[in-house]
């Protein structure tokens, strides 16, 4: 040994989550990761909340990491255990969306993965609040939590499923009035859906908040209000384009906390998590709360489009070539009708 410290690291793995056949992890674990610098545990929950527990027993026990192994409910749960403590927390993503991971630029594939844990660079980072309970990439409310519930279901759906549905239920959905409270005063907005943002995206590579920033100090406030069918469309390919904040349908603005009043009471989201709750929502952030493990070699890696990006993007672009076949033929019935009319006037 060259005298350093060994690191303990626990590994917290979700044998459910996701769509990841989790069966050979511990011995990828086991033939990756630096045993010259940790000494691990790999444990496995049983029971919802029981991530929370076991990173909790790590903190008390002055372990230096707990990585979580599973999906965003998995790293919510290990990360609000160990909020403004000396432990960090480390991911293997193996969710159906990875929303903090894909954000952090985290390899998807699990031995790169472990080999920037190897690596150990960490670094602090903000984290939310929404009614006391924390989230760590978006939280939000109306469409936003139906949208956030089909992001997590969207592995066993098929992305093509997804979008679809995404589509009709947004097409039947009533948007709120909500009364916003923020440093600036009080606005009311009409609203589709409302998402604070500490990260950039759902999952999935769907950006729901493209300027987020994890170590700013500020949420990103998304306000999105109602559309129709073919704005729907255009707001979807926003999204996985990373220019939604350039739509008309859209409105931003950065704050540290605010209150939100709506008409009565429903449902939330804290990262996909959704969570029944009064007319009243408080969030806020917490800066530079929770220490985690960042990959040091991010800039160097080109973003992929994923299988999902790709299906989606095919579908917009079917409801497009449907919208312009459609426009040309009601421009062909208009013509005809003109002539017809004006050979009836004679």
């Amino acid at each position: 040994m060259n005298g350093l410290k060994m690191k303990k690291i626990w590994f917290i793995m979700n044998p459910i989550s996701g769509t990841t056949n989790k069966g050979g992890i511990p011995k990828l674990i086991d033939n990756t990761l630096d045993k010259t610098q940790f000494e691990y545990e790999i444990l496995e929950t049983t029971h919802p909340g029981h991530a929370s527990e076991l990173a909790t027993e790590a903190k008390e026990k002055g372990v230096d990491i707990v990585v979580a192994v599973g999906g965003d409910g998995t790293v919510n749960e290990v990360a609000r255990a160990i909020v403004h403590s000396h432990t960090a927390l480390g991911i293997l993503p193996c969710g159906s969306g990875n929303g903090l991971a894909r954000h952090m630029l985290l390899p998807m594939n699990l031995k790169k993965a472990i080999q920037v844990i190897n690596k150990c660079v960490i670094h602090p980072f903000d984290y939310g609040i929404i009614n006391d309970m924390p989230f760590f990439c978006t939280c939000g409310m109306g469409f936003d939590a139906f949208v956030s519930q089909k992001f997590a279901e969207c592995g066993k759906r098929g992305p093509i499923t997804y979008v679809q549905k995404v589509l009709e239920e947004g097409l039947k959905y009533q948007p709120e009035t909500y009364e916003i409270i923020d440093d600036h005063g009080v606005n009311k907005y009409k609203a589709f859906l409302i998402s604070c943002a500490n990260a950039s995206q759902y999952g999935n590579n769907a950006v729901i908040a493209p300027q987020a920033s994890m170590s700013d100090g500020y949420m990103d406030v998304i306000i999105m209000e109602p559309f129709d069918l073919i704005e729907a469309s255009q707001i979807s390919i926003d999204m996985f384009n990373k220019t939604l904040d350039k739509n008309s349908k859209i409105k931003t603005f950065r704050t540290k906390k605010l209150h939100i009043k709506r008409s009565k009471p429903g449902v939330i989201h804290y990262d996909g998590d959704p969570v029944m709750t009064g007319k009243d929502i408080d969030i806020e952030l917490q800066e530079k709360g929770i220490k985690i493990i960042i990959n040091p070699d991010a800039d160097r890696r080109q973003r992929q489009p994923n299988a999902f990006q790709s299906a989606a993007a095919e579908l917009f672009n079917e409801i497009n070539v449907v919208r312009e076949d459609i426009s040309k033929q009601t421009r062909h019935i208009q013509a005809l009708s003109r002539v017809l009319q004006k050979k009836l006037n004679i």
